[in-house]
């Protein structure tokens, strides 16, 4: 297991790709001027104490040190003792509907923005607890399976879009059957939250929370979408922005289905809450969650870790000393080999 001191210093990589690409705009003028001073072979044989490799060996050794360098800064740190730890708490998904109906704007600032939003205020209210995080849309994909590691589901959701899962639709049953299949134990109180605008429903849905209530876990479902609805934005290339219109011209309304979502978490033996504009719902959701048996479980986690950036700066140096002692000129005993025998 590996952590880092000072994440924040990850974007000190990109210094690497900016040097590399001021070496290449220096080499490619240097070449444009030696031609404007004459005949570059000419040159080259004037030039003969004078190596291009050994150029290149240096500017790669100088990148060696700065790689290790930022990485001396960023302090990797590695997990020595593993221990066993007891816990309290269940075992939840959380699966967001990321279809292009969750763009309209009818919750705002839309409904997928402020659906992740309440998820990431859940995530700060766990305690104990384990999560995962499903999206779908047509299909279902494990963005991220369960995880004491509040720090990495926010991350992870960070990076949920509407462009995430290719295939458009609201696959409702596929999202609980994928959920109920990667729960790992089943002396785990489990729970599912399902939170979408149920529009376009596909599958069984309502069979599959029956199918997880029956191995005795919870299906919970949060409609987001107002009753009138909303239309759907739509962005070109050039970030010009229209709505979604049907084959007669008309702007398409989506609407929040919620009996249907009633269904499901009724089904699921759990319990249904519409988003608006004032609460996305999650709170009263998670009170019901709350009132699930915790049970205690037992996890290995590392609790010791080591510093690791003695090896990177010790490396940096290395590098920076070896590209001090290479100098661009030939060394003189190079002249005197004569493979050739002249």
């Amino acid at each position: 297991m590996i952590q880092f001191g000072h994440k924040e210093f990850f974007w000190a990589f990109l210094l690497l790709l900016v040097f590399v690409l001021l070496y290449a705009l220096y080499k490619a003028w240097k070449k444009k001027a030696i031609r404007r001073m004459g005949d570059p072979a000419l040159i080259a044989k004037l030039m003969l104490h004078r190596s291009a490799f050994r150029t290149g060996l240096r500017f790669v050794l100088l990148l060696l040190a700065l790689f290790f360098l930022i990485a001396g800064i960023i302090d990797p740190k590695v997990g020595s003792r593993l221990e066993t730890v007891k816990r309290k708490g269940i075992d939840l998904y959380v699966a967001l509907d990321v279809s292009n109906s969750m763009l309209a704007e009818d919750i705002k600032p839309d409904r997928l923005d402020r659906a992740k939003m309440a998820i990431s205020n859940l995530i700060d209210k766990l305690n104990g607890d384990r999560i995962g995080l499903i999206v779908f849309a047509g299909r279902a994909y494990k963005q991220l399976p369960l995880t004491t590691d509040y720090g990495a589901a926010k991350l992870f959701l960070s990076a949920v879009d509407t462009k995430i899962v290719p295939v458009q639709g609201t696959a409702i049953g596929s999202a609980i059957n994928l959920a109920t299949s990667s729960f790992d134990n089943d002396k785990h109180n489990r729970a599912i939250v399902i939170i979408t605008d149920g529009e376009n429903h596909q599958g069984d849905a309502i069979g599959a929370a029956r199918a997880a209530a029956e191995k005795g876990i919870k299906v919970f479902t949060i409609g987001m979408g107002l009753p009138d609805g909303g239309p759907i934005p739509i962005y070109d290339s050039n970030g010009n922005r229209s709505f979604l219109k049907d084959r007669s011209g008309k702007v398409v309304i989506t609407k929040l289905n919620e009996p249907m979502l009633q269904e499901i978490a009724t089904a699921g033996n759990g319990a249904y809450a519409r988003a608006n504009n004032a609460s996305v719902g999650l709170n009263g959701i998670l009170g019901k969650i709350n009132k699930i048996q915790k049970k205690e479980l037992e996890t290995k986690q590392f609790t010791d870790y080591e510093h690791r950036f003695q090896v990177f700066l010790g490396l940096a140096l290395f590098f920076l000393v070896l590209e001090l002692l290479v100098t661009e000129r030939k060394s003189n005993w190079v002249d005197k080999l004569d493979f050739f025998g002249k």
